[in-house]
């Protein structure tokens, strides 16, 4: 099954999504969201690892994926291949929690959604500046979301729409922050998660989306200027008004 990137496809039918944030409290301000109550399981065969359902609709699997790109990657493709081997495989992945933005494309409270997943910082450093790493000959850099979907989910949920950063290190100095808008100018947010969960997606050939609140602006580390708070009740508040468009569109 593959979602349908077509606005004029919206049904009845109620996709299987799989949201993966970062760490439990983000994972819960997006099940705050739902409706139905949220039953929790281990998510074999990762010890430790749970994941939360919410019978939706939109029928909806939460798990707190990990920190960072490659414990996000492996925990989301277990939970991948968990639901394929069950017969019960997702139809949309969300890479969902709260992000720095770019000041002042993104401010703090403001929600983003992708339209373009990008590893900020896959590559090398060359005497002539930093080259990502498809022009090293190898793999991918950016992943794009279904762009009717992505219009759809912005609309519903008053998001902004731009390029969402992953980043190994998150961004402490307004010279890092200036020079990856230099080398992404449609950036918006950079997070530490949302390409490994895309990559896991597409091995799995399911869409993905991702999808970041803004808790504090991209640049100097200032903890006191943080609103962790008010990110994640927007981050409750923007999938309340998503989980419509989930709930109605067109599996095929």
């Amino acid at each position: 099954m593959v979602l349908q990137a077509d606005e004029e496809l919206l049904t009845t039918s109620s996709p299987r999504v799989l949201v993966a944030t970062a760490v439990p409290v983000e994972r819960d301000a997006v099940a705050r969201a739902f409706a139905g109550p949220a039953g929790e399981e281990p998510l074999r065969p990762l010890p430790g690892a749970t994941v939360c359902r919410v019978p939706g609709p939109p029928a909806v699997d939460l798990i707190a994926a990990g920190v960072g790109p490659a414990l996000a990657a492996a925990t989301t493709a277990s939970a991948l291949t968990a639901a394929a081997l069950a017969g019960a495989p997702y139809d949309l992945v969300v890479s969902a929690g709260i992000a720095g933005g770019f000041a002042p494309h993104a401010p703090v409270g403001s929600l983003v959604v992708a339209d373009e997943i990008t590893a900020a910082d896959l590559g090398a450093e060359t005497g002539e500046g930093f080259l990502p790493v498809t022009e090293l000959g190898f793999g991918t850099v950016t992943h794009r979301p279904p762009e009717a979907l992505v219009r759809a989910i912005a609309a519903a949920a008053s998001a902004r729409t731009g390029t969402v950063l992953t980043v190994s290190t998150v961004t402490g100095t307004a010279a890092r922050a200036g020079a990856l808008r230099v080398r992404h100018p449609n950036a918006l947010a950079e997070a530490m998660e949302g390409f490994a969960v895309a990559e896991a997606a597409a091995a799995h050939r399911v869409p993905v989306l991702e999808v970041r609140a803004v808790s504090n602006p991209v640049g100097p580390r200032d903890r006191a200027a943080w609103r962790i708070g008010d990110a994640l009740t927007a981050l409750t508040e923007g999938f309340g008004k998503l989980a419509p468009v989930l709930t109605s569109w067109k599996i095929a």
